[in-house]
């Protein structure tokens, strides 16, 4: 597995199902906790399924991300691709059904290495991250707080201290 050099920063995927609730929130956060740590990354989010390719993420989601300062309007769902592992570096799933549809696309020899968001987190190692998309607003604050801890956690896996 080809390492990255110094001048290329560490790429990372995050993934949920459709790619219109957890992840683009899980790629806002992360993008969030990159910058405020001073960490060069290539971030972003796909989902496993392919129902929301091109549309902008839930209006929920766009709602809490927005309330924090961050816009994610721009962000377009777009489906995980045998090509990204090759590309990214850590390709991180928000629960265990996308994690196993990760490890049955993931081809020999990849480079990426596959973990959950929270096991990120000391102490939440093996949760997910639960699936607002048939709830209310609240459930999308409960993502909101899961995806910016797992990317704190996330940033100290990096850096070496996690």
């Amino acid at each position: 597995m080809p390492a990255r050099s110094a001048d290329r920063p560490a790429a990372v995927l995050l993934v949920c199902l459709g790619n219109i609730c957890r992840s683009p929130l899980a790629e806002a956060a992360l993008r969030a906790e990159a910058a405020a740590a001073g960490l060069a990354l290539e971030i972003d989010s796909a989902g496993t399924g392919g129902w929301h390719v091109g549309e902008p993420p839930d209006p929920r989601a766009r709602a809490v991300a927005l309330a924090r300062g961050i816009d994610i309007g721009g962000y377009r769902g777009r489906q995980v691709a045998r090509a990204d592992f090759a590309r990214f570096d850590h390709i991180v799933a928000l629960d265990h059904e996308n994690l196993r549809a990760l490890r049955a696309l993931c081809p020999e020899g990849a480079r990426a290495r596959l973990s959950l968001l929270l096991d990120h987190v000391p102490g939440r190692e093996g949760e997910p991250v639960a699936d607002p998309y048939f709830g209310g607003p609240e459930g999308f604050e409960t993502t909101w707080a899961d995806v910016t801890a797992g990317a704190a956690g996330l940033i100290a896996t990096l850096r070496g201290a996690g």
